[in-house]
């Protein structure tokens, strides 16, 4: 049984923009792209946070798609609702020019974020408590010992230490944006066509970003493969990828591939296998090593496109609707708790690059109170749930800067 959702989680699209790819107009935004993307907020903390032990359990130990996918994915979309209505009413020019200044935002939240969590590693190995580096555990002795060209290289993006690589990656894909809008305009195929081959010249090893000049360290997220997930997502919420059929054998094809590469992606579906059979657990093991290519996270492997998009397609039945089940509807208390996770959930994702930049600091904040009073699991849980409800604090406290309360007239 096939069906079509009257209520489409994707811009409505004439056939005229279809053929001239001209984005289509988007009214409001989806609320399920700011909850899914809310929730890659918390899991990114999660696995940020030195000796938590709760990463052991986030989706990335699952399958071979992370809470990356779904926060490029979501950006994808929210930047076709941001920056594609731009570029239709306003012409290409101006769309150009609003991604540049997006861009600019970007970078300098990228350098700030760098400096401030320098600063703080640099304090941390400065009280000296612990018999260990902070410096070192984000190998950043490099900058340290002989900043100057560290500088420059951090500036030029010629110098991206690990922990630092997420924003570079998003300010190469935004810079494609427009070049991909414009093929768009030409012809959709065209455009397709382009990210696709970027795609695969990456993952034939022919696009490499080198991250450091002492070694041949590629940036950890290559932006020229990875664009493919973010424009997957801005053409479906632009209207030129239809939404995809309401089918049963779909849904079931989803389960089947995410259960069968389990074994193949997760230390824990390994672990069961083991615990069945010890030979097929060494069959297993073989035929991951030999998957290796299709689940490389640098440059964005197949395995992980189409785990993803499995993972997604679900999420996507599992809402309903216009993502009714995201706003369900009584007064019992389940509901009312239901509501409020999902409300604060939205509010995180609305806010999600300054809630990313937050995070990445305070995750190093976190690992250095659990290194002071001990990675107990009372310590871990009482860790997290701070640590979610700065997030929630600071996305509502971002929301309320950005409404400038100061400018509206009093009554």
């Amino acid at each position: 049984m096939t069906s079509t959702s009257p209520d489409l989680p994707f811009a409505a699209k004439s056939p005229a923009q279809r053929r001239s790819g001209t984005p289509a107009r988007a009214g409001t935004r989806d609320p399920r792209l700011d909850f899914f993307r809310g929730l890659a907020m918390f899991i990114i903390l999660i696995a940020h946070t030195p000796g938590n032990a709760w990463a052991r359990w986030i989706p990335a130990r699952f399958g071979f798609s992370d809470a990356t996918e779904i926060f490029v994915f979501c950006s994808g979309m929210a930047s076709a609702i941001a920056f594609g209505t731009t570029f239709a009413r306003k012409g290409w020019l101006v769309g150009l020019g609003r991604t540049l200044f997006r861009i600019w935002q970007v970078y300098w939240a990228h350098i700030g974020l760098f400096f401030f969590i320098a600063m703080l590693v640099a304090l941390f190995d400065g009280l000296g408590e612990f018999g260990k580096s902070y410096i070192g555990g984000l190998n950043l002795w490099p900058f340290f010992n002989d900043p100057i060209p560290q500088i420059i290289g951090l500036f030029s993006l010629s110098y991206v230490p690990n922990y630092f690589d997420i924003l570079p990656m998003y300010l190469v894909i935004l810079a494609l944006m427009p070049g991909f809008v414009g093929l768009a305009r030409i012809s959709l195929p065209l455009a397709f066509g382009a990210s696709v081959a970027l795609w695969i010249a990456t993952n034939l090893g022919l696009l490499p970003l080198p991250a450091e000049p002492w070694s041949d360290r590629q940036w950890f997220f290559n932006p020229f493969g990875w664009q493919l997930i973010f424009f997957t997502g801005f053409s479906l919420m632009s209207g030129w990828l239809p939404a995809p059929p309401v089918s049963r054998f779909l849904i079931w094809a989803s389960i089947a591939f995410l259960i069968v590469t389990m074994p193949l992606s997760s230390p824990h579906g390994y672990a069961f296998v083991k615990a069945l059979s010890g030979p097929a657990a060494d069959w297993v093991r073989g035929l991951a090593r030999g998957l290796d290519w299709g689940r490389d996270k640098t440059e964005f492997g197949v395995l992980r496109y189409l785990h993803f998009l499995a993972l997604a397609y679900l999420a996507w039945i599992a809402a309903g609707p216009g993502g009714a089940r995201l706003r369900p509807a009584g007064s019992d208390g389940l509901a009312a708790s239901w509501r409020w996770l999902v409300t604060v959930t939205t509010k995180v994702g609305q806010q999600s690059l300054a809630i990313f930049v937050f995070s990445m600091v305070y995750a190093r904040i976190l690992g250095f109170l659990l290194d002071r009073l001990g990675a107990s699991p009372a310590h871990i849980l009482a860790m997290n749930l701070i640590g979610f409800a700065t997030l929630i604090g600071v996305a509502y406290g971002v929301a309320w800067f950005k409404a400038a309360p100061w400018r509206k007239r009093a009554d």
